[in-house]
């Protein structure tokens, strides 16, 4: 699959998800457990986080699991002195979807609006 083919495959599961994502996210920021919820998009096993939705389970073609800023840069995926920059360039978790994107093509964050899904 290439980049476009990627993406328009993810937000097509993102749009079956987007109702438990948005509540995972809302508990995450109402518990105060992080400022930063994310999102982990994955075809593979992945140890990032914690598995809230299974692609086998829906027959869909991208699992989700949900971690945090935090953990991210605990375990070296995001160096703590590119955090500050990361906060910076982070969109508001009540209206978009913070998505770590894992693929064939490696991985990258795309911020996906709530509204669009």
């Amino acid at each position: 699959m290439n980049a476009q083919e990627i993406l328009i495959s993810l937000k097509e599961d993102l749009q079956f998800y987007k109702k438990y994502i948005r509540e995972v996210s809302d508990e995450i920021l109402a518990s105060k457990y992080s400022e930063y919820p994310i999102f982990v998009a994955h075809q593979t096993d992945i140890a990032i986080g914690e598995n809230i939705l299974n692609k086998d389970d829906f027959n869909k073609n991208w699992s989700i699991n949900a971690t945090i800023l935090e953990e991210l840069e605990t375990s070296g995926i995001i160096d703590p002195q590119k955090k500050k920059h990361f906060k910076s360039i982070y969109k508001n978790p009540k209206e978009f979807i913070c998505v770590f994107l894992i693929s064939e093509k490696g991985g990258n964050f795309v911020f996906i609006p709530f509204n669009s899904l």
